[in-house]
């Protein structure tokens, strides 16, 4: 065989195996199409030949446990002209000013969006966020305008307006940080509205809804021909909290009402830990965010104060702290709760002199309970003993987060001679007696505050605080149940030690200085506080728990006025109208409970005459 033809077999051989190999790439790209990636390639290419004028679906609502919705919806409307309608310049111009009053627009602006429209061959927003009173001459005007569209959709709304606004929080516009870090399968697009803040950002999954749209078929040159398909949206789920409706409007109200305006008050159930009221004052309104584009609505900033003092705000607690002072005196055996301690107004320590807020002669632990006598705690802590006081707290979680489920959450500050004693510094008499009645270092949250009152209420039972009991889908019915009692530390007192303070605070509201919230048919146990400023005004604290008469408290809760001066004066008058709110009872304030209202002042330093008069209410 000549060497001529062995070269022109080979090369035909070659040329014949290149084929195949062509061939079986050509067949495998039709199995791909065809086969394995048909329904993609199908899809791509509806879309090549649709346009789509989504519908934004209802977020999921949000309720409080007693039913009431304080997030829902409400409807608006998008307005759109499309590409295929009537091109004339005359029409448009005559769409442009007919529309123009109802749009609150001017009809130079629609004519621009309207030739736009009509160059494009697409669909053009007009107007979007209308309200349902600006839709009604819409549509009318719509039966002599071929090529303009409704769109029905939902806005998010707040009933209430600034109820339970940090906790709830609000939404806005995504940015492109915001869609860039989305999953795309869930349907964002880059105007989407989401949750910004509180539980409309924690649960932001939850109460997105799968958004509708309207399906419109385009040419090649992308201009519409008709519409396809008006799909339906579906709802997100709706979010079920634990906060008691009128409980949470009266601590509000008594906040807003109050001499400041600022503060916080929270509500617990000592028997789980369920949030039923969580207010921080000033509030805001979440509706600033989310107006009809259509409505003439006050020019309010959206620069808001979204600062939750009742979870980040730490201050004293001043004399409500006495509850763990005797609390360590009963419980490591200084304390005869029958012995008597004279006040003369004022406990010299040696070093310094100490002044009370009044003189109250012979007082046992009820009546140095019920009067908040400083002098009387400044002896039974000088017994006990400072480390003993900061067990007590630590049994209590003071100087830890309540563990809430809350960004931002401050966890105060314990105090005692144990980190004094790591940085190798001194703890001094007169450290020991501000701790006593809750001044110097201590620092706490209004939430832990009401978790140490809960944490009384139930003899010892120290529950991580939550707000959301369950999620419900709109579109498949199951419940989820989030709502979960978790004890996160159990402040083993011996009993008689939480039989002694439960008499001590039931005596405070009967006979002394928390006479506010003594409330007919109520079992209540209750402390104020009146915590030293050195900037200003002191602030004022209430602290309390209450249940039916003969059972088991049922709310425990706590209240702070920020620069309020006296805590029976400034808190005692919203707790009073928490726990009437939340037993169901409207009735007015006994005038005894006046009568009875005690002035007193902290326990400062005895550098003033004793004789001067001092302001302030415990």
């Amino acid at each position: 065989m000549s060497v001529t033809k062995i070269f022109f077999n080979t090369r035909l051989k070659i040329m014949m195996v290149l084929a195949a190999i062509a061939g079986g790439i050509i067949a495998i790209r039709l199995v791909d199409i065809q086969v394995l990636r048909h329904q993609s390639y199908l899809e791509m290419a509806e879309r090549n030949r649709t346009q789509v004028i989504y519908q934004t679906a209802p977020r999921g609502r949000v309720f409080t446990a007693d039913g009431v919705a304080v997030a829902t919806n409400a409807p608006s409307f998008s307005f759109y002209y499309l590409g295929a309608g009537n091109n004339d310049p005359a029409y448009l111009e005559q769409l442009a000013r007919d529309f123009a009053p109802q749009l609150k627009m001017d009809p130079k602006e629609i004519l621009s969006k309207l030739q736009k429209g009509v160059k494009t061959g697409k669909a053009i927003l007009l107007a979007e966020n209308l309200s349902t009173k600006s839709t009604v001459a819409l549509q009318e005007l719509q039966l002599y305008y071929p090529g303009v569209y409704l769109i029905e959709e939902t806005k998010r709304t707040y009933p209430y307006g600034g109820f339970a606004s940090h906790l709830l929080g609000y939404i806005g516009s995504m940015d492109d940080r915001e869609w860039r870090s989305r999953d795309v399968r869930m349907g964002y697009r880059l105007n989407s509205k989401i949750g910004k803040n509180g539980i409309e950002k924690k649960f932001e999954k939850e109460l997105k809804g799968s958004d509708g749209g309207v399906y419109l078929e385009v040419d090649y040159r992308g201009r519409v021909k008709s519409i396809i398909q008006d799909k339906k949206w579906a709802a997100g789920s709706d979010v079920y909290l634990t906060l008691d409706f009128k409980l949470q409007q009266a601590a509000e109200e008594g906040l807003r009402n109050s001499k400041t305006g600022r503060g916080a008050a929270v509500a617990l159930d000592p028997r789980t830990g369920a949030i039923l009221a969580l207010a921080s004052a000033p509030a805001y309104d979440p509706n600033i965010f989310v107006q009809y584009s259509d409505e003439e609505n006050p020019k309010k900033s959206k620069k808001i104060n979204e600062y939750n003092l009742a979870v980040q705000g730490t201050y004293p607690p001043a004399s409500t702290f006495k509850v763990i002072t005797a609390a360590a005196a009963l419980e490591y055996g200084h304390l005869n709760i029958n012995h008597k301690i004279n006040c003369p107004g004022h406990y010299d320590s040696g070093p310094r002199v100490f002044k009370c807020w009044g003189t109250h002669g012979p007082v046992d632990l009820f009546d140095g309970m019920a009067n908040s006598c400083d002098v009387y705690f400044y002896q039974i802590a000088a017994q006990t003993g400072a480390a003993a006081i900061e067990r007590i707290q630590r049994k209590f979680m003071f100087g830890r987060q309540t563990g809430i489920d809350l960004p931002g959450e401050k966890a105060g500050n314990l105090y005692g001679p144990t980190r004094r004693a790591r940085n190798k510094t001194y703890w001094f008499i007169g450290d020991t007696l501000n701790l006593s009645i809750g001044q110097g270092e201590l620092l706490v949250t209004p939430l832990k505050l009401a978790q140490f009152a809960a944490a009384i209420a139930s003899r010892g039972n120290v529950y991580r605080p939550y707000y959301v009991d369950k999620i419900v889908s709109n579109q498949t019915g199951k419940t989820e149940i989030l709502g979960k009692t978790e004890i996160l530390q159990k402040s083993d007192l011996k009993p008689q030690t939480y039989d002694v303070l439960f008499k001590a605070l039931k005596y405070t509201v009967d006979h002394g200085t928390a006479a506010r919230v003594r409330i007919k048919g109520l079992d209540v146990y209750g402390k104020t506080g009146t915590a030293q400023n050195p900037h200003g005004a002191d602030h004022g604290w209430f602290m309390a728990f209450a249940g039916r008469e003969g059972e088991e408290p049922s709310i425990a809760l706590a209240v702070f006025v920020e620069y309020g001066e006296g805590g029976s004066s400034a808190a005692g008058p919203i707790a009073r109208s928490m726990l009437e709110a939340y037993f169901g009872i409207e009735k007015p304030m006994p005038a005894a409970a006046m009568a009875e209202e005690k002035p007193e002042q902290t326990g400062a330093e005895f550098e003033e005459l004793l004789s001067e008069e001092e302001d302030g209410v415990f």
